[in-house]
């Protein structure tokens, strides 16, 4: 990092001191060397198509610099474990407060972490029910660590504060006792030859494994599941039981000495040694899951329970939405509430404590119920929020920190907001520029850039194809800018056309179907049609799509929806409740659907292995062009070779990851580039082959868009180049790693997949929030493509906040009128026009503005 000295520096330095942040020659990702001045204390809103490289300057450049910066600032015992941290390409920054990052990640992967211990809010419950709680008589008073699952102090002794218990059954580890052992009765045993060990290990233990399991004695079947011996005896594979006996009265030389293990032994001592998410969620699914007896699911000791805060422990309080607790606590917050008065007369000291915890509790919760967020609970965990959730959650933990001075960098926090919503964050961001914070933001919503002090737009396209500052300065500024996609939008004068509406060719009908906030709700949607789910945050719109729709649907056609498989360890695969049961029915339309598609925002893949052209399958096109060469076919190479998955082809130092990892002692580990390869992924004599002048990794290196001129005239690759282009998909590298990609563009790319097939048909797609991280000229294009596949005969069910999407749809079905306990009810459903015009919907104000006049 260096700062670059010219004749300007006395006027540059001059800005900085003014209040901006003086930013040159910033060259991260695509930005094309830019220099731009940003103001301090003040809201500004980075804007710009999907990929022109907002994010790069917002947070690969200045978040990045800023936190290096700290770093810098530290001992130079922990400024060593940092070295691996790259340095922003940028010639010179001045002017740069300290910066908070708050970016768009999704939960936390164990399930201990909730929203109550991310808000801190827990802990000032804990502090409350140590020193204000409700004691049985003669009990000793409890610290705060007592009221903490994941304590000793607190946790319940028989569950170690998991709330249940696993244990393995008869019943659990043989599904069928009309099998014989071998034929695999033992379902809990390895499937492979570890199986089949066991097996022969049992016959010369003189087993009878022909019988039916029904058929042996208790005591036999009770020792082989569960007991604890392990004996060594020889094993004579492919022998009967007879022979067996005749070779050991012999005394023949076994093949090997085998070690016989029960099947509860090998199912966990699996699920607590292995590496493998496979193999530990084949285990688990052996375990049966029940609440713990001792504290009911309650995860705290007996004598923490018994503590209790107006007739409720603590754990009962966790499971209160955070409106309710808000109003339990008013009482006590308000200093001259009635409630308080008789206190301050009984117990004086007591009084004290809770009005000084009410009063802050009400004010972190104030915060977030103006985010509408009022109906999570405390326990609720963080893996099953979405990304918006959480970050708003964050951002509320930030607004009553009382930080002062810094420059908070966020990544769209509308994310997952309903238009209803977005006004009460505004008024957080308000709150936190107004006690002399700076707030630069990465957005797509036009009604936050609206809202802007500053607009910093960049472009013109994505990719290659952007990088340059278009417009700094106050938003009015940016109508005169004709490059701008973003002005096209914020300052449209007219509204779209309205699109014409397809006539449905039948109705998918659900009937009492219950989940979540859903009590016995009816619904119907039009088959052969586009359909938005709208309502505001909470009110019951994924329950019904992404869940009850899906689960119903994908029962009733008798195959398993394809879902990625989530990461498995072994603490929150035991800490997860059981997935929650979808009632309900279908009653009529399913013979309109032959597939149900879900294209959802998981992530498609969790190493650097992973990445845009494996999981495309747009690498196995380019391997066979790279076999095809001339030089290749003389080295005998074949399409294999070309795989970074493949040893004969890879980098033997990062085995085909382009990374290593790099330990950081007590800090999580980092990815660095392998020191051989240099991320290329490939060993040197991969490397010698060329097509058309490039290498496997300089094609891995390619943007989309570049990739598809490159491969203009090879149909099979430029058939999923175009698809990724027209899903506004065009900025990413083909090689690029699948852990950098957002939820939105993970769910892009899963679309552009299935878009890449041949259509038949009868499909039911089914999308979540499709439009989060998208600029409303990429939105544009993502309604193209959902247009194409209903006009080729499949139905599309789309939840989304997206006005625009709304308004474009044949159907809109609108879920509310609140959240949590306040939603769960079909306010409105019908064409756009019709939901516009409800007065009880929340969404119709917001519908209204999208559609045309008149």
């Amino acid at each position: 990092m260096h700062d670059r000295h010219d004749p300007e520096d006395a006027a540059d330095t001059d800005t900085a001191k003014a209040g901006f942040v003086r930013v040159r020659g910033a060259r991260e990702h695509n930005l094309k060397t830019v220099d731009v001045d940003i103001p301090r204390d003040a809201l500004v809103v980075f804007t710009g198509v999907s990929g022109s490289g907002k994010s790069s300057l917002a947070f690969s450049t200045l978040y990045a610099e800023a936190q290096r910066r700290y770093l810098e600032s530290v001992s130079p015992y922990a400024r060593r474990l940092f070295h691996q941290m790259s340095v922003p390409d940028v010639d010179a920054i001045e002017g740069l407060p300290p910066a908070v990052a708050l970016q768009q990640q999704r939960g936390s992967p164990t399930a201990r972490s909730s929203v109550g211990s991310v808000t801190t809010l827990s802990n000032l419950l804990r502090m409350l029910y140590s020193r204000a709680g409700d004691y049985p008589p003669g009990q000793a008073l409890l610290e705060a660590e007592a009221f903490s699952t994941n304590t000793p102090e607190g946790a319940c002794p028989t569950c170690h504060g998991l709330g249940r218990v696993h244990e393995v059954t008869e019943a659990s580890m043989v599904p069928d006792p009309s099998l014989t052992i071998r034929e695999r009765a033992v379902a809990a045993w390895p499937t492979a030859w570890g199986g089949q060990n066991l097996r022969d290990i049992l016959i010369t233990l003189g087993i009878d494994v022909d019988t039916p399991w029904r058929d042996l004695p208790q005591k036999t079947r009770d020792w082989i599941l569960f007991t604890e011996e392990q004996p060594e005896v020889p094993v004579y594979p492919g022998f009967t039981a007879a022979e067996v006996r005749e070779a050991i009265r012999r005394k023949l030389p076994p093949n090997y000495m085998g070690t016989f293990s029960s099947a509860r032994r090998h199912v966990l001592h699996s699920f607590a040694t292995t590496h493998s998410a496979m193999m530990k969620k084949r285990a688990a699914s052996f375990m049966v899951s029940s609440p713990c007896p001792t504290c009911a699911g309650k995860r705290l000791r007996p004598e923490s329970l018994s503590v209790t805060f107006q007739g409720m422990d603590i754990a009962a309080m966790g499971q209160l939405p955070l409106k309710r607790i808000t109003s339990l606590f008013a009482a006590y917050a308000d200093d001259g509430s009635e409630r308080l008065r008789e206190l301050r007369r009984t117990r004086p000291e007591t009084a004290i404590v809770i009005a000084r915890i009410a009063t802050d509790l009400c004010r972190r919760l104030a915060v977030l119920l103006d985010l509408g967020l009022g109906y999570l609970t405390l326990e609720r965990s963080t893996p099953t929020l979405s990304p918006g959730e959480l970050q708003r959650l964050r951002l509320a933990t930030q607004v009553v920190s009382n930080l002062f001075g810094v420059v908070y960098v966020m990544d769209e926090p509308s994310a997952g907001l309903h238009p209803a919503d977005t006004q009460a964050l505004l008024r957080a961001l308000d709150g936190l520029k107004a006690v002399g914070n700076s707030l630069f933001v990465v957005e797509h919503d036009l009604d936050v850039v609206r809202h802007a002090d500053w607009i910093v737009d960049v472009g013109p396209a994505a990719g290659e194809g952007g990088g340059q500052i278009l417009y700094s300065g106050p938003p009015e500024g940016l109508r005169a800018v004709a490059a701008s996609q973003t002005a096209r939008h914020l300052f449209a004068a007219d509204h779209r056309p309205r699109p014409a509406r397809r006539e449905p060719a039948g109705w998918l009908r659900l009937a009492g179907v219950t989940r979540n906030n859903l009590k016995a709700l009816d619904c119907a949607f039009p088959l052969g049609c586009l359909t938005t789910v709208t309502g505001i945050s909470g009110s019951g719109k994924s329950s019904l799509v992404s869940q009850a729709l899906v689960e119903l649907v994908t029962k009733a056609l008798g195959a398993p929806v394809a879902v990625e498989e989530e990461p498995a360890d072994a603490e929150t695969l035991l800490e997860q409740e059981p997935a929650a049961e979808t009632e309900g029915r279908i009653e009529g339309g399913l013979s309109g659907i032959k597939r149900l598609i879900r294209v959802d925002q998981k992530p498609i893949g969790r190493t650097p292995r992973s990445n845009l052209a494996t999981y495309t399958g747009l690498l196995d096109h380019v391997r066979a062009l790279f076999a095809d060469t001339p030089e290749a076919k003389r080295r005998r190479y074949d399409a294999g070779r070309f795989s970074f998955n493949v040893a004969k082809g890879r980098c033997p130092r990062c085995e085909g990851e382009g990374f290593v990892m790099v330990e950081l002692l007590f800090l999580p580990s980092v990815y660095a580039p392998c020191p051989v390869c240099h991320g290329s992924r490939y060993n040197a004599q991969t490397l010698e082959i060329t097509y058309r002048g490039k290498t496997i990794a300089d094609v891995l290196g390619l943007t989309v868009a570049a990739a598809s001129d490159f491969f203009q005239d090879v149909p099979a690759a430029r058939r999923s180049l175009t698809v990724l282009q027209e899903v506004g998909l065009d900025y990413l590298r083909l090689g690029q790693p699948a852990t950098e990609f957002s939820g939105g563009e993970a769910q892009r790319i899963k679309l552009a997949t299935e878009l890449q097939r041949a259509q038949r048909g009868g499909a039911l797609y089914v999308l979540d929030e499709p439009t989060t991280g998208l600029h409303p000229s990429d939105v544009d294009r993502l309604l193209t493509q959902l247009d194409a596949l209903v006009t080729a005969g499949n139905t599309v069910v789309v939840v989304d906040h997206d006005m625009g999407v709304a308004a474009a749809s044949d159907w809109v079905i609108d879920i509310g009128p609140g959240a949590g306990d306040e939603g769960g009810r079909v306010v409105a459903a019908g064409p756009p026009e019709t939901v516009a015009a409800c007065p009880d919907s929340r969404t119709a104000p917001h519908l209204r503005a999208f559609l045309p006049l008149g």
